[in-house]
């Protein structure tokens, strides 16, 4: 019985030999593929999306409110070439002229009622004969009060005369007769007395009128040369200005390309009536095409101006073009991913090297909004000791680890990094220049399993 649980447990023994060398064989017969570690440059650079645009686009726009003649516009599609200074769009000559000849008409009558303004002569003459009759009636006031006095004293005599003439009469020293022809001297006298005081108050206050006629016309004289001329002159500078701007809406009627460009957007191309401020084109010179892209912040602190640039994608073709950091601007913006994340960007502009961007301009045809791909070179460091990327993989812990090749096994080993890019990393610690690590480890590849490279 005791024999037979001997053999029992030595043929499961023998199993379980058999088995572990089975499993020690197919171990060791793991293919990989292996890399190895060696000392070279190693650069760290941010790539993006970007596309193409002009530093500088000039909009031709209407200068003000009026008929767009459709001549010359519609002759300037999109690509139409132009040069400096040449005549791209125009308003309707005739509008402009009919505001410059209303102007100048109302100049014209200004002008006029100016110098009629500052012709004083009838009215000098006016003063002139006002002083004389003011004169004049000063010498009649005087006759007249002279005659007062006279009439006065012979109302005295009437009235002395009348006395007497009573007191006679009482005496029968007088006839009745003169008696009452003392009575009529009197009352004659009498009545011319007051009519030369009536007419000595009107002689006054005629006298007082005339002396303020000539005063009148001088102060309508001084007004007229003084507050009158100088409305007259506010009225001609506001006029004056009218003309100018209807002269300068003549000028300025005629829009002319401010560059040799091309035209990159038309937006009107026939005779309506635009408003003022109205974009009628966009032209830009195509030569001076670059680079704009949108970096995540947190890339976009280790890009300065004047990095490197490597410019690529299938508009540009198989060779990269080449260009530098020329500008990083100083506010970022809020951006929504294509997933509807947000991101912080920013703005980066790139200028193309010129030979590259001939290149692209003649043979690529590229032009604006056309959409590339950049790797911005942040850093760079001479022999640092690299591998790729793909060789890499974190632990549990969070660790960078790679697969080391050592006496035919795969080794687990940790690595510290330092400079690294989307196909290579650099690393500091944890493997020396030489070493074989396997490329693209398995996911059931395991710390000391037996490996065969395949491939290096």
């Amino acid at each position: 019985m005791k024999r037979k649980y001997w053999i029992l447990w030595s043929g499961v023994g023998a199993a379980m030999v058999a088995l572990g060398c089975l499993a020690y064989a197919l171990q060791s017969d793991v293919p990989v593929r292996a890399v190895r570690t060696e000392k070279a440059t190693i650069r760290q650079f941010v790539d993006e999306q970007a596309k193409t645009r002009l530093p500088h686009t000039y909009v031709v726009s209407m200068p003000l409110s009026g008929r767009l003649a459709a001549e010359p516009i519609a002759q300037m599609r999109e690509g139409t070439r132009v040069r400096e200074g040449e005549v791209v769009a125009r308003l309707v000559a005739e509008d402009l002229d009919i505001a410059v000849r209303e102007a100048r008409a109302r100049v014209a009558r200004l002008d006029a009622a100016v110098l009629e303004n500052a012709d004083v002569g009838v009215e000098q003459t006016a003063a002139q004969e006002a002083q004389k009759m003011a004169d004049a009636v000063a010498e009649a006031t005087k006759a007249v009060a002279a005659r007062i006095e006279a009439s006065r004293t012979n109302l005295e005599y009437a009235r002395a005369h009348l006395a007497r003439t009573l007191e006679l009469r009482r005496t029968n020293a007088r006839t009745e007769d003169e008696y009452e022809l003392a009575i009529v001297q009197h009352a004659e006298a009498a009545a011319t007395y007051r009519q030369d005081q009536l007419a000595y108050a009107a002689m006054l206050a005629m006298q007082a009128a005339t002396d303020l006629m000539p005063e009148m016309v001088r102060q309508y004289i001084e007004r007229k040369l003084g507050e009158g001329a100088k409305v007259l002159q506010r009225q001609q500078d506001e006029m004056q200005a009218v003309l100018d701007r209807a002269l300068k809406d003549q000028q300025r009627g005629i829009l002319q390309s401010p560059i040799d460009g091309i035209v990159l957007a038309q937006q009107a191309d026939n005779e309506r009536f635009v408003a003022a401020g109205e974009v009628l084109l966009e032209i830009g010179r195509i030569e001076d095409i670059q680079i704009e892209a949108d970096l995540l912040t947190i890339d976009a602190v280790d890009v300065a101006p004047g990095d490197s640039v490597e410019i690529y994608g299938p508009a540009v073709g198989e060779t990269p073009a080449h260009g530098t950091v020329a500008q990083v601007y100083p506010a970022g913006f809020t951006k929504l991913s294509s997933l509807g994340v947000e991101q912080q960007r920013v703005k980066v502009v790139v200028a193309i090297d010129p030979a590259d961007r001939i290149r692209l301009i003649d043979k690529r045809r590229m032009a604006v909004g056309y959409r590339v791909r950049i790797r911005i070179t942040t850093t760079t460091k001479q022999d640092a000791l690299v591998l790729p990327r793909t060789a890499l993989f974190r632990g549990s812990d969070g660790r960078w680890r790679v697969f080391a090749i050592r006496d035919g096994a795969a080794r687990e080993q940790v690595v510290q990094l330092g400079l690294a890019n989307d196909q290579q990393a650099e690393v500091t610690a944890g493997l020396e220049p030489g070493e074989m690590v396997v490329d693209v480890p398995d996911s059931s590849l395991e710390d000391g399993v037996r490996v065969t490279v395949q491939s290096e």
